[in-house]
């Protein structure tokens, strides 16, 4: 019996921030995520296309700006490539850089002649006047060359007609080679050799007096010399194609004015995150919580026990509900906003903005990008570490992404914002903004402790490409970030809260004497919390918020009102009346704020902290960096507070 005929494999290979995932997403109907800088994807990612009854399986490897270098996105691509695992290869190019592109081009087609050139973006390049001659630039690389517009999915039908032509028609010879200098080409033709694989073996032993860099960079430098030549014949560019984009970043990027635009956008996406969700959650919160009542008749229906009843609607729907409802508003509000920014091509200039601060801390200035990530979620925002190339540097933003206040944490900033300090919402979104810059502060203060201790060394370099200016996909940024993002990071919070409602739940309805597990457990931790200017019920509402910060703030109104489920909130001026008959002072809601920021990560980040440096060590050191920096600044703030008479 003859075994099952195997699916062509199409390879998608680009420069980072050419829409090659984008590409990759409209042929495949995958919801890859799509990202504007260098090294967001560092995983291969398959998708099927299906094209006149035939099955093509499309790889999109990292994306690489060369075949010679050593990052582990250009190591990925090329290793995929040399091995002969793609049949033929799909070269995604920004038409409105098409010389640096080029050089890609060039070096990935001396291992595989069978391509065909997806020149992208074109809708951007005709903006900018850009007039390219496709039939001259087919002829000279000797591919077929394709115009496309990925993200308004114009010409990807053509480009599926190349690459099915590629897959059966034999390949031409190659039209437009790489000449490097004598010495090394004469040594490729002595190998005998595939270019490719010629070169792959002349670069492991170098001829004598030469270094593998020194070679790698005489071979870089070659095809960057060639691809120049073709674009220079192939395109026509104006000298004022850039000009829009210049003009923006001399503000947006200027030493005067950039850090404070970058601080006043910060705060008018608060802002509108503020002043949106709390209406949301009210609304949430009581269609949630109303659903307690039918589901407990219809358990109890089911002839359950009363306690089984309680523990699964006060206990678990309860506890899920408040998770939801607390969540799920500022959420869907905050991400596609932050998408937006990100879909601009404004992200990446934050990161260039905040790569100083991080250089002079001795870090990678790529964690920027994963500490904006943790603002959304720290878990993902560790997962972001991958894009850092260095083993040390990627351990340093691991161990500070805790120091990015989550989504989670927000609703508690938010009211001690407000209501304590602000008295508005335009005042909270200031001072959260305040509170967010602070956080910052903190992560490259222990950035640079790390690096001067258990983590010494210097901070090495890195490629960041600064996108053009683009008007967002609205529609979509809204459907990717809700669908993406919300949920994911919603369902996995879901996870762990419905289990940690039961436990809480039976914490505070076991009595042990006249008092519950929960009022016990408090009276305990007071003294404790009492030195670092919080009390038992808080430190307590810490403690058990470990599976998800969502439920501290509830907790913290189950332990004051003494109620055996836990409590939503919903009235902040109730929340704050509330805090100040329990012995809340403008002290107690600083300290509160401070340990907000620098807490233990929860169960979902130090399990994907686990998983990414696969050691407990690191692990342990995770959770007590940012506690015992919380604690610490805790007890300053109440000494302070006590030495001035506010405590």
């Amino acid at each position: 019996m003859s075994g099952a005929v195997r699916a062509p494999v199409v390879a998608l290979v680009g420069n980072p921030n050419v829409g090659k995932s984008t590409v990759f997403n409209a042929l495949t109907g995958s919801r890859q995520h799509t990202g504007n800088w260098s090294g967001k994807t560092v995983a291969t990612a398959c998708g099927t296309l299906h094209s006149g009854g035939q099955e093509i399986t499309l790889v999109d490897l990292p994306g690489s700006y060369s075949l010679r270098a050593h990052s582990p996105e250009e190591q990925a691509a090329r290793d995929f490539l040399a091995a002969g695992c793609a049949d033929a290869v799909v070269l995604v190019t920004d038409a409105t850089c098409l010389e640096r592109n080029l050089i890609l081009v060039l070096q990935v087609l001396e291992l595989t002649p069978r391509a065909v050139l997806c020149l992208n973006l074109m809708d951007e390049a005709r903006k900018k006047h850009i007039c390219i001659d496709i039939a001259a630039l087919e002829h000279t690389l000797g591919i077929p060359v394709v115009p496309c517009a990925a993200r308004s999915e114009r010409g990807l039908s053509a480009l599926t007609d190349a690459v099915c032509r590629v897959l059966v028609q034999q390949p031409a010879p190659q039209a437009a080679r790489i000449r490097y200098p004598d010495a090394i080409e004469n040594a490729l033709q002595r190998m005998g050799l595939p270019r490719g694989a010629a070169l792959d073996a002349l670069v492991r032993e170098p001829p004598a007096g030469m270094t593998t860099q020194q070679l790698d960079d005489l071979i870089t430098a070659a095809a960057a010399r060639c691809a120049e030549q073709i674009a220079c014949t192939c395109a026509q560019v104006p000298a004022a194609a850039c000009a829009r984009d210049r003009q923006i970043d001399r503000i947006v990027l200027s030493r005067r004015w950039g850090i404070p635009l970058m601080l006043l956008l910060l705060a008018v996406v608060f802002y509108i995150t503020l002043s949106g969700a709390n209406t949301l959650s009210g609304l949430l919160s009581g269609l949630l919580l109303g659903l307690g009542a039918p589901l407990g008749a219809g358990l109890s229906a089911l002839g359950l026990p009363q306690s089984i009843v309680a523990l699964l609607t006060d206990g678990l729907w309860r506890v899920l509900a408040t998770v939801v409802s607390v969540m799920l508003p500022p959420m869907a509000i905050f991400f596609p906003l932050f998408t937006l920014l990100e879909d601009a091509g404004y992200l990446p200039r934050v990161a260039f903005q905040l790569d100083h601060a991080f250089q002079k801390a001795h870090a990678c200035g790529k964690q920027c990008l994963s500490m904006c990530m943790g603002f959304g979620c720290n878990a993902c925002g560790v997962t972001g570490c991958r894009i850092i190339d260095s083993p040390r540097e990627r351990l340093i933003a691991i161990l500070t992404n805790t120091f990015a206040p989550c989504n989670g944490r927000f609703p508690l900033l938010i009211f001690l914002c407000t209501a304590f300090f602000a008295g508005g919402a335009v005042g909270g979104a200031l001072l959260l903004t305040a509170v967010i810059a602070g956080s910052v502060l903190l992560t490259l203060a222990v950035s640079r402790l790390l690096s001067e201790t258990v983590l010494k060394g210097l901070p090495a370099s890195f490629t960041l490409e600064l996108p053009p200016y683009r008007a967002p996909q609205v529609g979509k940024v809204i459907v990717r970030s809700v669908r993406d993002r919300t949920l994911f990071v919603l369902g996995r919070a879901a996870v762990v809260a419905a289990p940690a409602g039961a436990i809480i739940w039976l914490l505070a309805n076991i009595t042990v004497g006249e008092a519950s597990i929960f009022s016990h457990l408090t009276e305990a931790l007071d003294p404790v919390a009492r030195v670092f200017g919080l009390d038992g019920v808080i430190l307590l509402a810490f403690l058990l918020g470990f599976p998800a910060n969502e439920l501290v703030m509830p907790l913290i109104v189950m332990g004051y009102l003494c109620t055996g489920s836990l409590t939503s909130v919903t009235d902040l001026s109730a929340f704050h009346a509330l805090l100040i008959a329990n012995g809340w002072t403008a002290c107690t809601a600083l300290c509160t704020l401070v340990f907000t920021v620098a807490h233990w990560p929860c169960s979902t980040t130090c399990l994907t902290i686990w998983k990414e440096t696969r050691s407990i060590k690191w692990t342990l050191l995770a959770f007590a960096l940012p506690t015992a920096c919380g604690l610490g600044l805790c007890l300053l703030v109440h000494t302070a507070c006590m030495l001035l008479g506010f405590a």
